[in-house]
Order: structure tokens, then sequence, then C-alpha cells
């Protein structure tokens, strides 16, 4: 099926400016609510849509189910970033890289030999998520000290990186099958580029930071999956994705709810004077 121009347009404009909307956040606010909304479906949200609309939603719903356990891909690769991206700069950043795909391709290779549903998939990234929290536990937290505006550069290879790894995703869709399609509309293709970017111009401090709080944020990206794979075929592409916006908004609010109390628990219990 040919790709009309239009839609190919549209994919160029939302992944540009979901990634740049992620880079201001890390800069304007903190590298702990960019990692959180790394999590959040953005990316996936952007493939699985154009995979339903440019072949058809009951293949995008499957591929979802697929999605689901690919998570833990996602996790991976950043698991494998953070190991081989310890330097700042460029050599940095193509360690990192080299390092996180390796283990994204590792852990694809082994989820997609299994005929995963909807139940197994979503254990398997939650098992996931839980190790890699505890993994990532003794990481500092690290700050991306604001730097004004963007230069010309930076715009074009965030355009560049984002909308490339959504043209991929979504063109190799169309000739594999849907058990892949869904592993790689798991891949991070809203954090990835942002990774980069704020290794290029911070360093890998605030990176790890970012790479931290990910696992956090997937309970929403599961939410996500777990419903379109349900309202695609039920609802349509439009409506499913609203539904599965909704889920996942909830799921993160609910989150950080959470965390906060958890946190103010925390500190009256290390300072009960703070209470008097």
């Amino acid at each position: 099926m040919e790709v009309p121009l239009e839609w190919q347009l549209a994919k160029l404009l939302v992944s540009i400016g979901v990634v740049l909307g992620l880079s201001v956040i890390a800069e304007r606010l903190s590298t702990r609510a960019a990692g959180l909304l790394s999590g959040y479906p953005l990316g996936t949200a952007i493939a699985l849509f154009f995979i339903g609309l440019e072949i058809s939603p009951g293949f995008a719903a499957e591929s979802a189910v697929h999605t689901l356990a690919g998570f833990t891909a996602t996790l991976a690769l950043g698991g494998g970033y953070l190991l081989c991206g310890r330097r700042d700069g460029l050599r940095g950043v193509i360690a990192g890289t080299l390092g996180g795909l390796l283990a994204w391709g590792l852990m694809s290779l082994l989820l997609t030999r299994f005929d995963v549903n909807r139940l197994g998939g979503t254990l398997i990234t939650l098992l996931a998520i839980l190790v890699f929290s505890w993994l990532y536990r003794r990481i500092p937290e690290h700050t991306a000290p604001p730097r004004g505006g963007f230069s010309a550069a930076a715009l074009a290879l965030r355009a560049g990186l984002a909308a490339g790894i959504i043209f991929v995703i979504t063109a190799l869709a169309h000739v594999v099958p849907s058990s892949w399609a869904g592993v790689m509309a798991a891949f991070p293709v809203t954090m990835y580029p942002f990774l980069v970017i704020l290794h290029l111009t911070h360093g890998a401090a605030p990176v790890a930071t970012v790479i931290k709080h990910y696992p956090a944020g997937l309970g929403s990206l599961l939410c996500y999956a777990l419903c379109v794979s349900l309202a695609y075929d039920a609802l349509g592409l439009t409506w499913g994705t609203l539904v599965g916006f909704a889920a996942a908004t909830l799921w993160l609010l609910a989150w950080t709810r959470g965390q906060a109390l958890w946190q103010q628990r925390r500190s009256v219990t290390e300072d009960p004077e703070a209470t008097r």
C-alpha cells in the first residue's frame, strides 16, 4: 500500500513536536520529570497509530499485544546505554548507542520467539520494571541546567532522529510479522533522541538520571498498549487512541500522587520533629 504524502508529513511533524517538548521539559523543569514523561505513550502511540492507519487497526491491535512485552527490550536499551555511555561528548553517545542497541536487539530477538498474550506481556514487563528500578536505585540525581534556546544543529538532529526512527518502524511494519512490529513500536522513539541531545549538551550524568526514572513511567505505556490492543478493533484508531491516552494519564497521575505521599511519609518517619 502506498502511503499518502499527508500521512508522511503528519508523522514528521508529530515526531518533531514530541521530541522538542521533552527537551524543553528537561531544560526548563527537571531531568526527573523528563524521565517520567519519556515513559508516557508518545513514540509508541505515534508508531501504533500510523501502523493502524497504513495497514489496518486489527494489525495494530495485534501488534500492541506484543508491544506490552516489547517494553522490556526498551528497558534493556536504557541499561545498555547507561553501562556503555559513561563518557561525556560524542564518544559517550556512540558507545552508549551501540551498547543500547545491542541490548535492545538481543532482548527483542528473545521476546519475539514467544507467542505472548496480554497477560503474559504485561507480567514480563512488570517484572522487568521491578528489576531495573532496583538496579538503578543508587544512581545519583543530576539536573540539566537551562541553556536558553535551541541551536539550528540541535533542532535538526532532534528532528532527524525522531522522524527517522518513526519512518523506519512504520515502513518495516509492512513487511514483518505483528510480533516484530509490536516490539519495534515499543522502541523509545522519543527517549533515544532526547538522550543523545542531553548527552551531547550536558554530559552523561543527567542522562543517567533520565534512565533511572524511565522504568517508573512505563506503567502508563503498559496501560496505553493494553487499552489500544482492545480498543482499536472495537472503537477505531481515533477513539482507541484517546481511550489509551486517558488510561495512561490516569495511571501517571495516580503514580505521581502515590510517590508524593510516599516521600511525605518517608520524610516524617526520618524526621518526626517535622510534624510538630
